[in-house]
């Protein structure tokens, strides 16, 4: 779910579109644009503090077959909320593993590789800080 909020919502639209004509589903609850409070830590292992409110749309949906799928992304794109959904509910069909190998091994590829090159970026950066011995003592 999260590699799917993730996603760019045009090439997640773009993925989905290359497996062919969407099933039918019905709204169990149509796409709807909130906000929540994302809460953050010191250091990643403090005490939780309020970091401030985002923007989100959720949405569910029921196929035709019966599998339900369930989507939060953030921002308001209703589109993406609903391709989200639609292949968390996919993923629960007899066409899961052809959906894993067209939308969500792309997608995850994709992240790496993008977080390789945030590393490398970041790393090129890097100062190392060292202590040259004086010979005094």
């Amino acid at each position: 779910m999260g590699l799917l909020a993730k996603a760019p919502p045009a090439r997640l639209s773009a993925l989905v579109e290359a497996l062919g004509p969407t099933p039918g589903f019905t709204w169990l609850r149509a796409p709807e644009v909130g906000g929540v409070m994302m809460q953050g830590r010191m250091g990643g292992t403090g005490g939780r503090f309020n970091l401030g409110e985002t923007t989100v749309t959720r949405c569910a949906l029921r196929l035709d077959s019966g599998e339900v799928g369930h989507a939060y992304v953030r921002g308001r794109d209703k589109d993406h909320a609903t391709r989200a959904a639609l292949v968390d509910a996919l993923m629960q069909t007899p066409r899961a593993g052809a959906v894993e190998a067209a939308v969500l091994t792309p997608l995850e590829a994709e992240a790496e590789a993008a977080k390789a090159a945030r590393a490398g970026k970041a790393a090129a950066t890097r100062v190392d800080f060292f202590t040259m011995v004086r010979g005094e003592d």
